[in-house]
């Protein structure tokens, strides 16, 4: 992947409020804003296509990125992006200002792997039911992970894996573990699936009360 997709132009706008980002928007720009570590919020303005191709890479949330503020470079992660409710538009970003040396907070997400060779799942009938789709997560800029990798392949049927099973990158640490062994959130199961219950009923056959009545030889009688 280019690391030109994790660096974003922007120039700093004066122009506020709701009718300036309208015509932002209308000229192509994405009106966005800069705060955190120590510094005063700094209003920006992105070009459009540039942040649409970025954001279409699922790294571009959990990666550091360089913001090139009229010549001035910031690293910075995404913390809230908002989108036109259904034109493939950005209307809004918030960056939140990295500092190397100090521990940053993010949500990262997660990649489940082997799920295809999860014998639960392969000769079992079973199904993935995921109970979260990113962690919270702890960390140093240069320690932080695009992603956590949540490897499911001897999982067993009607097993949970929780954030304290879970292999975190050196570094890096659960915030809800972080919490107490109460926030031990549940993040994978393997369940039996609907189907595959109906069908082994269906094989096994409905049980018969050993005195049922004969329908037909009680007509007769």
């Amino acid at each position: 992947m280019s690391d030109a997709i994790f660096t974003l132009d922007a120039t700093v706008r004066t122009d506020l409020g709701k009718g300036a980002s309208r015509r932002l928007r209308h000229a192509g720009k994405v009106p966005a804003i800069i705060y955190g570590a120590g510094k005063e919020p700094v209003s920006l303005s992105l070009d459009h296509n540039k942040v649409n191709q970025a954001q279409d890479f699922e790294a571009f949330y959990s990666h550091v990125l360089t913001i090139n503020i009229d010549g001035k470079k910031e690293e910075a992660l995404v913390k809230d992006m908002q989108r036109h409710p259904f034109k493939p538009k950005v209307t809004h970003i918030d960056f939140i200002r990295i500092v190397a040396g100090e521990l940053l907070t993010t949500n990262v997400p997660i990649h489940f792997m082997n799920e295809d060779k999860a014998d639960s799942i392969k000769l079992e009938g079973g199904h993935a039911e995921h109970h979260m789709n990113e962690i919270e997560i702890t960390c140093l800029p240069k320690d932080l992970p695009e992603f956590i990798e949540i490897d499911v392949a001897n999982v067993k049927l009607d097993e949970t894996l929780h954030l304290s099973d879970v292999t975190f990158p050196k570094g890096v640490e659960s915030v809800e573990l972080t919490r107490g062994e109460e926030h031990d959130l549940a993040v994978v199961s393997i369940k039996q699936a609907r189907g595959a219950a109906v069908a082994d009923d269906e094989e096994e056959g409905a049980p018969v009360a050993p005195n049922a009545p004969n329908a037909a030889g009680d007509a007769k009688d």
